[in-house]
């Protein structure tokens, strides 16, 4: 028979957590997580096969914690959804500096990469409610805010910069009232392109059958 587990697999990602909330994720190894759990690496092993399989659990936990604290930052800030969303955002980085870095500041393989990342169901509501714009074209605007939200974080998780909370959220909404003004804007210069689209194709039937009923 299998040795028993010493230690459940919940005990063992949650050490790593820590590990990584305090060092950063190139400090968790096999035997600190074994040191934190009070014990040598081997119990590690019982429940995970390798240390990759650990870091992809503790990457999964990093998630469902990020996801926690956008809603009830949500629920606390007196922002507009779509704001405080980046504000959320903008915050997990200062305070959670190295699980942003490992769920944000990461190389990944193409293949895992989508085009509707980060643009989750409550992303998508927001938006739409707040703009009007839904499906591609929300998506799109969706990514030129994130672009920007996502500069500010990484210079704030990497204290690259210092700033307030009133200066970022100023920028935000700048950045957001423009970006929605120009898409306003493309979407009423495409129906004035449509327009006159109509308008000669009106004109050239016109003409045609104008031509048609002449003899010769």
């Amino acid at each position: 028979m299998p040795p028993k587990p010493k230690f459940t697999k919940e005990e063992i990602v949650a050490a790593a957590v820590e590990i990584v909330r305090q060092e950063g994720e190139d400090a968790l190894t096999a035997r600190s997580l074994g040191n934190k759990l009070g014990a040598s690496a081997r119990p590690i092993f019982t429940v995970f096969n390798s240390m990759d399989e650990v870091k992809e659990s503790v990457r999964e936990k990093a998630k469902e914690m990020f996801y926690s604290y956008r809603e009830r930052i949500c629920g606390e800030i007196g922002y507009p959804v779509y704001k405080a969303i980046g504000m959320a955002y903008i915050h997990f980085a200062c305070e959670e500096k190295n699980l942003f870095r490992m769920l944000f500041m990461c190389e990944r393989p193409m293949e895992v990469m989508t085009a509707e990342e980060g643009y989750d169901a409550a992303v998508r509501q927001a938006v739409e409610e707040q703009t009007g714009f839904s499906d591609e074209k929300g998506s799109l605007f969706h990514r030129e805010n994130w672009i920007f939200a996502h500069g500010i974080a990484v210079m704030l998780a990497t204290s690259y910069f210092q700033w307030d909370d009133e200066l970022v959220g100023r920028m935000l909404s700048d950045v957001y009232a423009g970006l929605k003004m120009r898409h306003m804007q493309k979407e009423s210069e495409l129906e004035e392109e449509k327009k006159k689209l109509e308008e000669k194709k009106r004109e050239y039937d016109g003409n045609s059958t104008g031509t048609k009923g002449k003899t010769v």
